[in-house]
């Protein structure tokens, strides 16, 4: 079983937002695989499910904000009896390179993302995989300000023309490797 989560707040006014970049990204993955529609869950989260290659994917959307991300991850997880090294992927933003990169890691720290501090003081581990969109970070602003802001037009699509099916690639190789 493998458990694809998104950090992201929860509400309209934070829907396009740079820190809800991988939001967006599992909303584009969900379309783009046929997931079924999202249900409630005992998660505290929202979850869709389907069977890939054999093995069950569920796709969790934690209805907490960011910062809280843990509490899904860790319900899911102990629920489950999951394995978080080989079984659980995050999608996040990062903001440490220029926007749209992209990046495979499943050991390093969270250095400014709260929502992955959050999951790595509650699992006791840096070691689970996770995929980082890079939104960049436009120096005039304060780290809070730019991830808060939403993207531009012409941002978003390069999101969803670029971008996504990279990260959807990337993903699909490491769901079917591990």
């Amino acid at each position: 079983m493998k458990i694809i989560v998104w950090l992201w707040n929860p509400g309209e006014q934070y829907s396009k937002t740079r820190h809800n970049v991988g939001f967006m990204f599992l909303d584009f993955l969900a379309l783009k695989m046929d997931f079924p529609e999202f249900k409630e869950s005992k998660f505290n989260a929202l979850i869709s499910e389907k069977t890939i290659s054999w093995e069950k994917v569920i796709l969790l959307k934690p209805t907490t904000f960011m910062n809280l991300s843990w509490e899904s991850v860790s319900k899911i997880i102990n629920f489950y009896k999951l394995d978080f090294k080989s079984d659980l992927f995050i999608i996040f933003d990062d903001i440490s390179l220029d926007f749209g990169k992209i990046r495979y890691r499943d050991k390093w720290s969270a250095w400014w993302h709260n929502g992955i501090k959050s999951i790595i003081e509650k699992l006791g581990s840096e070691e689970f995989q996770r995929i980082k969109i890079w939104v960049w970070l436009d120096k005039k602003y304060e780290v809070s300000d730019w991830v808060l802001s939403s993207f531009k037009g012409e941002e978003l699509k390069e999101l969803k023309d670029n971008i996504f099916p990279q990260v959807l690639v990337e993903l699909t190789k490491k769901l079917l490797t591990n």
